[in-house]
């Protein structure tokens, strides 16, 4: 059954800053190159209701998949090296259809 990932998360860095802008575009290039990784997408929030600013969103086709994926080194180094250092707060959502 697919499995879509989710987080949802605001970074330490400005907004529209080169900071963030450069977040971003390694965290694409990163993630997209890992094996299983289907359909991801970068999304910016736009309600008031939430002070977490962006989104990754990325389908995975089983639970084997999405475990290559948590455990894949490219994962684990953008995790330690980028993720905690550059991540103020986040949450972490994932899915299968009811």
């Amino acid at each position: 059954m697919p499995i879509q990932h989710t987080v949802v998360f605001r970074l330490a860095h400005p907004a529209g800053s080169p900071d963030e802008t450069a977040f971003l575009a390694d965290a694409r290039a990163a993630l997209t190159s890992i094996p299983g990784v289907e359909d991801f997408r970068i999304n910016r929030q736009v309600s008031a209701k939430s002070d977490l600013e962006h989104q990754f969103s990325m389908v995975f086709q089983d639970a084997a998949a999405y475990q290559a994926y948590n455990d894949h080194p490219t994962h684990v180094a953008f995790v330690a090296e980028r993720w905690v250092p550059e991540v103020a707060e986040f949450q972490e959502y994932d899915f299968v259809e009811a």
